[in-house]
């Protein structure tokens, strides 16, 4: 397996050249992530129009939105296909831009352990002025390929880089960050249902998430989770009382029946595994 990656320079003139990580991952794959230089990302430079490694005017970025500003969270089987906005603007205008995220210490062979690179060459770009363009990407991440070790969840940093119609590059290693994290899912069961009005209500459940090693879901141990409840005739869920998961990612509580409604229980999220709610469910008191 190889992949390829741009990644920009912070002194704006993109130009690194190629980077290898370990042959061999944790997991057993085999890997290396190539990095072109500026020219191989952008295009070669003409004599009038050069990429300046000391530009007196360099493109501005204003705004990167990735995934409509969500994590991207990967399951186990799917590939997830999002898309990277860049909004930058120059004196001459906005030619093309590049966005990268990557995970590890440093952009080093030691220091980067995973890269999730566009789909496309080149981006494509929309102006809305003669100065500012929003340039989209998209982006696929495999389970078990890109995302190979559960070690990957969590924050990446985010290569930016914009080019302007006169060739002048702005590049940044770090411009900002993104969390690209495992799946999650939780069930509910309320029972007895239906249930005689005093009496006590059993509601179990599970929390679970992607495992990209294994490329089946597991449960997600001593996490806190709360139980909800709404009225049949209410449209808003109050928390009951929060518990934590078992060894197994399973749930059990109980409460006493007070009403007709509906039992979930909800997760706030933790920096590898995205917020979820379970889907109502509905008990019947009599």
């Amino acid at each position: 397996m190889r992949i390829r990656a741009t990644v920009a320079a912070v002194s704006g003139a993109l130009a690194l050249s190629a980077l290898a990580v370990p042959a061999a991952h944790a997991d057993g794959h085999d890997a290396a992530l190539d990095v072109p230089s500026a020219a191989e990302r952008f295009g070669t430079p003409s004599a009038k129009s050069g990429f300046r490694a000391a530009a007196e005017e360099l493109p501005v970025v204003t705004k990167v939105t990735i995934n409509s500003g969500k994590a991207v969270a990967v399951g186990t089987t799917n590939a997830k296909n999002f898309t990277v906005s860049v909004t930058a603007r120059h004196s001459t205008g906005i030619e093309d831009a590049f966005v990268a995220l990557w995970h590890g210490t440093a952009l080093t062979e030691e220091g980067l352990d995973g890269v999730l690179i566009p789909n496309e060459e080149v981006a494509s770009c929309k102006a809305s002025s003669a100065t500012t363009s929003t340039c989209k990407l998209t982006f696929t991440a495999y389970p078990g390929i890109d995302l190979y070790q559960n070690s990957l969840a969590g924050t990446w940093k985010v290569s930016v880089a914009a080019l302007s119609g006169d060739g002048s590059v702005y590049g940044n290693d770090y411009h900002t960050t993104h969390k690209v994290q495992r799946y999650s899912k939780l069930t509910v069961n309320a029972s007895p249902e239906p249930v005689k009005k005093g009496k006590t209500v059993t509601v179990t459940g599970k929390l679970s998430r992607a495992n990209w090693e294994t490329g089946k879901y597991a449960g997600y141990t001593g996490q806190s989770v709360k139980l909800q409840f709404r009225k049949k005739s209410s449209s808003t869920y109050t928390t009951v009382k929060t518990i934590k998961t078992n060894s197994k990612g399973e749930l059990k509580t109980t409460v006493k029946a007070s009403a007709d409604g509906y039992y979930r229980y909800s997760f706030a999220g933790t920096t590898t595994t995205p917020a979820v709610n379970a889907a109502g469910d509905f008990v019947d008191v009599k």
